[in-house]
C-alpha cells in the first residue's frame, strides 16, 4: 500500500448531546499517528475551542462547516490524496458518504482510508446491514426500513406494539423512541423523517442485557477485542444514558468468549479496517443474542474503552488505516509488547453519564432510547462498589456517593424504578432504605441481580456504620471495609453523626482517625496486561484495595499539579480542557514534571501521553489532598479547570497547599458577591444596584425602587431554574412560588435588569496586579442571553472608542485591586458609554480558546509561565490590531430534549460552540451559524417578531428577505406592520385560534417554510405557550429556528449579501 503525501482530516464540529468530546481525542491522536509518519494534515473543525484545532496538530486548520459544499471546496483548494472519515464522529461519516456519493472524492482522486465507504453503508443503512449479516446467519432485531409514516403503522401492525423507532444515519439515537400504540408512532415517526431519509421501525426487545465489544482489525484480517463492556441498565436505556461496567461481570466464560468470536466473525465480514463497536441484546436465560448495531467508526464507546484499557485505540486505528498490520505497531503504553494483543484488566471500571436536564423549562425527565446526557465521567477501582461510589461523587450533581445523600422525595418508588429518570441510581438507593429486596427491584427494573447484592453491600455497610455514635468508636475493619466500598470522609463522618454534622469539617477528623490507624489509599498503575508486563507509563488511580504503591515518589518538589474540568456538563466543557492541556504543555516546557488530575474519558488532558503523571481519580478536596500529599508537589494550578478546581481554593489553601497564580483570599474575595461588591465601590467602580432580600414585601420595596424587569436568583434552589428574568408582579411572585421558598435562612438576590444593554467580555492575564494581555470581544445579541449562549465577536465591531477605554481602564482598577497573577474574565453592560461591571472569574473562561486563537495569541501559555513566575513580556500593541473578524457560535441540542422549550434566557443551554473567521463580520456569521446546523432558507420564513422594539429591529431583515424573493408568512402584530411597511406578507394563526385558516403549525407539518423567525414578546404564560409549540414544531421538524431579533438580523443580513460562492476558503494561518 501506498503511503499518502498528503490527507484531510474531517472533524465534528461543535459538541452536542450524542457527539461530544471524544472526537477531540479520536481526531488528536489519529493527528499524532499521521505526523509520525511524516504525513501532511488539513484538518477540517469549526470547533475552535478544541485541542486538535491547537497549533501544532495538524498543518492546515480551516474553521469551516463540515458540509459536503465546504469540504469539496476545500479538497479543490488543498487537493489531499487520502481522507480519514471516522474520527468525526457521524457527522464526518455522513459527510464522507455524501461526498463518496456524488463523486467528488473520485473526481479529486482522494482515497477513503481505512474502511471503505461500503462498510460504512453497509452498517449505517439498516436494510443493507440486516441483509449483510443475514449471509453468515448472525441474529439481528426483527425490523423494517420504511420512509412513510403508512408504511411504519403497516409494519408495526405486522411485528405487534410494543415497537421501537429509530432513524437512519444518525448518532446518539436521535429520533428515537418506544411506541405501544398508532398516535405514539405516527408522531416519532413524523419528527425521525425529518431528520433522516430512511426509519426503522423494530420490535422491542426491553429488558435484555446490553453488552458491547470493542474490536479492532487490520487490513491482513488479523482481530483482536480490546474490550467488552457490559451495560448495567438493560436494553431500552440507550448506552449513552447507561452506566457502563468494563470488563462485564455478569458473563458467564461462555457467554463472553461467544459474543467475542460473534464479533469478530462480523468485523471481518463487513471488512471494517481499523477500529469498530459491536452492540448486542443478550439474554443469559437462554443464550438468545440479537445484534442491535455496528459502527464502524470510533464512538464514545471507543473512547472509553481507550481510558479503561490504556490501549490507544484512536492512535492504532488511524495507523492501521494507513495499511500498517497490528503486528508491525508497538504499543505505546508497554512500550515493550505489539499492539497486537488483547488487555488484561485488574480492576473494574464504571462509565456514569451526566445530565443536565435542569436547565430547561417543560423538557421530559425519563431516560430511553434517545440520548440526553451532556457528559460523562470513568471511575476506576478494585470492587464494583469502589468504582460506582466514587463516580457518583464525580458527575458533580451534589450526590456523596450512593448513600448518605440529601433525602430524596419520591412520592411513588414503584413507578420511578419502572420508568427511569436521570435520578434512577439514588432511586435504587431509597427503595432498599424503604425496605425493597433485591428481587424485587430487579423485577421492577430489569437490572441484573449481581449487581443489586454489590449495591446492598454498601447499604448494609452504611447501616453497620450508623450505628457509632462517634468518629473515634468506629471498628478499625469497619473503617477499612468503608473505605474499600469508596466511601469518603465526609460519607463516613455523615453516617456516624447524622444530622449533627453541621458546617465544620468532619471529614477531616475521619481523615485523621484513618491516619492513626494507617488506613491509606494506594497509588495503582494501569498497564493494560494485569502487571504480566512492565508498564512504562504513569497512567493511575488510587484504591483502597492493596497493599503497595505502583509508583517511586522523588519528594523533589519538581512537578506542578494540575486540576482538569471533571465531567462536560453545560457550562463547563471542551473549552477548559484545551486550557488544561495547554497549561501542561508549558509545565513541561519550562523543564517541570507534569501531574494531570482528571476523569473524564472524552478529553485530550487523560491521554497517557499529554502529561508526566496522569491521576484518573475524583476532584474532590479528599482526593486531591491525597494526591498532594504523596507528591509534594513546587505548587497546584487551579486556575485552568473551570469552576470546579477554583472552588477548592479555601480549603486547599487551609492545609497549607500552595496555589500557584492569584492567591486563595482574592478568588474569595471575587467569588462571594457581598465582598465582591463592597470592593467595586471601594474602587469606584459602577455595578447594576442588587439586594439579598429574606421577605416578599422587602422585594416588592426594591423592585419599586428600581422598576422592572429585574432578575431573580434564588440562594438555594429547588426546582433546577437557577436564575430567572421577571417582567412583573405577578411573573415575580409565580416564579418565587416555584423555585424558593423566601425566608432568612434561604435569601434571594435581586438584581436590576438593564435592557438593550451591550454585553462585553474581558479576557486577560495578569502578573502581580498588572495585565499583560487582553481581549476585548462584545456579545451580538444584547444582555439577557446568557453569555455561554450569546453569539460573540472577536474583535468588537460596533463599540464606541470611549466605551472601550473605560473598560480598559476599569479592568485594571479590578486586576490591581485583586492583586491577580494568571488568567481572568470579566463581563461588562454598556449602555450609551455608560459601563457596569457584572462578575469577575479569576479563572480561565469559556472564551479563552476562541480569543487566543482568532489573537493568535495563547493565553493560557503565558498565564501558566506567570504562575510559574517566570518574566513575562507585554506584547507589542500592534499585536491587538486585527484585520479579520471571528465569530463564536453556540451549538444547541434541543432536538434532543423532548418537551424543552427551545428559548434563550439567563440560565445557559447550549452544548458546544464553533468559531469562524471571516474578512467581515457578516462572512464569519455565515460561516458560524452553517456550522451549528443552520440552512440558508431557499423557499419561505415564517417571522413572528415580539415586542414593538424588536418589530422595529427586524423591518430591514424582513426587506432583504423580501428583495431575496422569499415568501413571507406572519402572525397577527408582525403581518400588520411588515404591511404597514410595504413587506408584502401572508397571515398565519396561532395555536390558540384553532377555527382559523392557515394555521402556522400546519405550515411547518407540511415543511412549506424553511426557517422559523419566533421572538418571545415577554416571559407571560399564554405568551410562552402559544409561541412555545411553533419552536417546538420547529425543532422537532428540523427547521431553523431563530429566537433573537438580533442574531436573526445579523444571519439574514449574511446570507442576502454574500452569496456562498464568494466566501473565501482560507485556512488559520493565512488570515
Amino acid at each position: 500500500m501506498k503511503k499518502p503525501q498528503k490527507v484531510l482530516l474531517l472533524g465534528s464540529g461543535a459538541l452536542k448531546i450524542g457527539e461530544a468530546g471524544e472526537f477531540d481525542y479520536s481526531g488528536a491522536q489519529a493527528l499524532k499517528a499521521l505526523k509520525e509518519e511524516g504525513i501532511a494534515t488539513v484538518l477540517i473543525n469549526p470547533n475552535i475551542a478544541t485541542v486538535q484545532t491547537s497549533d501544532g496538530f495538524a498543518d492546515k486548520i480551516y474553521f469551516l462547516p463540515v458540509t459536503p459544499y465546504f469540504v469539496e471546496r476545500v479538497i479543490e483548494k488543498e487537493r489531499p490524496d487520502g481522507i480519514l472519515l471516522a474520527f468525526g464522529g457521524q457527522t464526518a461519516l455522513n459527510c464522507g458518504v455524501e461526498l463518496h456519493r456524488s463523486g467528488v472524492l473520485e473526481r479529486f482522486g482522494v482515497s477513503v482510508l481505512g474502511t471503505p465507504v461500503q462498510a460504512i453503508m453497509d452498517t449505517e443503512d439498516r436494510e443493507l446491514f440486516t441483509r449483510k449479516l443475514d449471509e453468515i446467519d448472525v441474529r439481528t432485531i426483527r425490523s423494517e426500513a420504511v420512509e412513510t409514516v403508512g408504511d411504519a403503522l403497516r409494519v408495526a401492525a405486522t411485528l405487534g406494539y410494543p415497537v421501537i423507532v429509530r432513524a437512519a444515519y444518525a448518532l446518539g439515537g436521535l429520533g428515537s423512541g418506544f411506541c405501544d400504540n398508532d398516535t405514539e408512532l405516527r408522531a416519532l415517526v413524523e419528527k425521525a423523517l425529518s431528520f433522516a431519509p430512511q426509519v426503522l421501525v423494530e420490535k422491542s426487545l426491553k429488558g435484555w442485557k446490553e453488552v458491547e465489544y470493542e474490536v479492532v482489525r487490520d487490513r491482513y484480517d488479523n482481530c483482536i477485542t480490546v474490550c467488552n463492556m457490559e451495560n448495567f441498565d438493560p436494553l431500552g436505556i440507550h448506552t449513552g444514558e447507561s452506566i457502563v461496567v468494563a470488563p462485564s461481570q455478569t458473563l458467564s466464560n461462555d457467554d463472553y468468549h461467544f459474543l467475542r468470536s460473534l464479533a469478530i466473525k462480523i468485523i471481518r465480514h463487513v471488512g471494517i479496517v481499523g477500529e469498530c463497536n459491536v452492540q448486542y441484546a443478550f439474554d443469559p436465560e437462554s443464550m438468545d443474542y440479537r445484534v442491535i448495531e455496528v459502527n464502524a467508526r470510533l464512538s464514545r464507546s471507543s473512547a472509553l474503552a481507550s481510558k479503561a484499557t490504556g490501549y490507544p485505540l484512536a492512535f492504532v486505528a488511524a495507523k492501521l488505516a494507513l495499511g500498517y498490520g497490528l503486528f508491525e505497531l508497538k504499543n505505546s503504553v508497554t512500550r515493550s509488547t505489539s499492539a497486537f494483543f488483547e488487555p488484561a484488566l485488574d480492576y473494574v471500571v464504571c462509565k456514569i453519564p451526566r445530565w443536565d436536564l435542569g436547565k430547561f423549562h417543560g423538557v421530559n425527565r425519563e431516560i430511553g432510547s434517545s440520548m440526553k446526557s451532556v457528559g460523562e465521567v470513568m471511575a476506576i477501582g478494585r470492587t464494583f462498589e469502589e468504582a460506582i461510589q466514587k463516580g457518583l461523587r464525580m458527575i458533580g450533581q451534589g450526590m456523596h456517593g450512593f448513600v448518605e445523600n440529601r433525602d430524596l422525595e419520591i412520592p411513588d418508588i414503584e413507578a420511578a424504578l419502572k420508568s427511569p429518570t436521570d435520578k434512577r441510581i439514588f432511586v435504587i438507593a431509597k427503595a432498599f432504605a424503604e425496605g425493597y429486596d433485591v428481587d424485587t427491584i430487579h423485577n421492577l427494573t430489569r437490572i441484573d441481580r449481581w449487581f443489586l447484592f454489590k449495591l446492598k453491600n454498601i447499604i448494609d455497610t452504611a447501616a453497620e456504620l450508623e450505628k457509632s455514635d462517634n468518629i473515634a468508636d468506629i471498628p478499625a475493619e469497619l473503617l477499612r471495609l468503608a473505605k474499600q466500598q469508596g466511601f469518603s470522609d465526609f460519607q463516613i463522618a455523615r453516617s456516624v453523626l447524622k444530622e449533627n454534622i453541621g458546617r465544620g469539617d468532619a471529614g477531616l477528623d475521619v481523615r485523621a482517625r484513618r491516619r492513626e490507624l494507617g488506613i491509606l489509599p494506594v497509588v495503582k498503575q494501569i498497564d493494560t496486561l494485569a502487571a504480566e508486563y512492565p508498564a512504562a507509563t504513569n497512567y493511575l488511580y488510587l484504591t483502597y484495595n492493596g497493599t503497595e504503591n505502583d509508583v517511586d515518589y522523588k519528594g523533589d518538589r519538581r512537578s506542578i499539579v494540575v486540576l482538569g474540568s471533571g465531567a462536560y456538563r453545560i457550562g463547563s466543557s471542551v473549552e477548559f480542557d484545551w486550557c488544561s492541556v495547554n497549561a501542561l504543555m508549558t509545565v513541561k516546557k519550562q523543564g517541570w514534571r507534569s501531574v494531570m488530575i482528571n476523569y473524564n474519558p472524552e478529553t485530550v488532558s487523560t491521554d497517557y501521553d499529554m502529561c508526566d503523571r496522569l491521576y484518573f481519580d475524583e476532584l474532590t478536596f479528599e482526593r486531591v489532598m491525597d494526591i498532594i500529599e504523596l507528591e509534594q508537589p513546587h505548587g497546584t494550578i487551579l486556575s485552568v479547570g473551570g469552576q470546579i478546581p477554583n472552588n477548592l481554593a479555601t480549603r486547599l489553601d487551609a492545609r497549607g497547599v500552595r496555589i500557584l497564580g492569584t492567591d486563595a483570599a482574592s478568588i474569595d474575595n471575587a467569588e462571594d458577591r457581598h465582598k465582591f461588591s463592597a470592593m467595586l465601590d471601594s474602587i469606584g467602580v459602577d455595578q447594576p444596584r442588587w439586594r439579598e432580600l429574606t421577605s416578599l414585601d422587602d422585594i416588592n420595596a426594591f423592585v419599586d425602587e428600581v422598576g422592572y424587569p429585574v432578575l431573580v436568583r434564588p440562594s438555594y434552589v429547588l426546582s433546577g431554574a437557577a436564575m430567572n428574568v421577571c417582567s412583573n408582579h405577578d411573573e415575580l411572585v409565580r416564579f418565587l412560588r416555584l423555585a424558593a421558598n423566601v425566608s432568612k435562612q434561604h435569601p434571594v438576590v435581586v438584581t436590576e435588569f438593564i435592557q438593550n444593554a451591550k454585553e462585553i467580555e474581558m479576557d486577560a492575564v495578569a502578573a502581580g496586579g498588572e495585565i499583560k494581555a487582553y481581549a476585548i470581544s462584545e456579545h451580538i445579541e444584547f444582555a439577557g442571553v446568557h453569555s455561554g449562549d450569546a453569539t460573540i465577536q472577536f474583535p468588537p465591531q460596533k463599540l464606541y472608542v470611549e466605551t472601550m477605554r473605560r473598560i480598559k481602564k476599569v479592568s485594571a482598577k479590578i486586576a490591581k485591586a485583586l492583586n491577580i497573577s494568571g488568567p481572568f474574565n470579566i463581563q461588562f453592560l454598556a449602555k450609551n458609554n455608560d459601563i457596569k461591571v457584572i462578575e469577575c472569574n479569576l479563572r480561565a473562561s469559556r472564551s479563552f480558546p476562541f480569543v487566543s486563537k482568532v489573537l493568535k495569541m495563547n493565553f493560557i501559555d503565558l498565564a501558566t509561565q506567570i504562575m510559574l513566575g517566570l518574566p513575562v513580556e507585554k506584547p507589542a500593541k500592534s499585536a491587538f490590531d486585527l484585520d479579520y473578524v471571528g465569530v463564536k457560535a453556540s451549538q444547541f441540542s434541543f432536538s434532543r430534549l423532548q418537551g424543552a422549550d427551545p428559548v434563550l434566557g439567563v440560565d445557559m443551554a447550549s452544548t458546544g460552540e464553533v468559531g469562524c473567521i471571516g474578512d467581515d463580520t457578516a462572512e464569519a456569521v455565515l460561516k458560524a451559524l452553517l456550522a451549528v446546523g443552520l440552512r440558508i432558507p431557499r423557499r419561505a420564513v415564517l417571522l413572528s417578531t415580539g415586542s414593538a422594539k424588536d418589530k422595529a429591529d427586524m423591518l430591514e431583515a424582513a426587506r432583504l428577505l423580501h428583495r431575496g424573493g422569499l415568501t413571507i408568512y406572519a402572525t397577527g402584530g408582525t403581518c400588520q406592520f411588515l404591511n404597514e411597511n410595504g413587506i408584502p406578507a401572508i397571515r398565519v394563526y396561532w395555536p390558540s385560534q384553532p377555527d382559523m385558516e392557515p394555521q402556522a403549525l400546519d405550515l411547518l407539518h407540511r415543511h412549506d417554510v424553511d426557517m422559523v423567525v419566533n421572538i418571545p414578546k415577554n416571559l407571560t404564560g399564554t405568551e410562552l405557550s402559544n409561541g412555545r409549540k411553533i419552536r417546538r414544531a420547529a425543532i422537532d421538524l428540523n427547521i431553523p429556528l431563530l429566537t433573537n431579533s438580533r442574531l436573526a438580523s445579523a444571519f439574514i443580513h449574511a446570507f442576502t449579501t454574500i452569496p456562498l460562492e464568494e466566501i473565501e476558503i482560507k485556512s488559520w494561518d493565512e488570515y
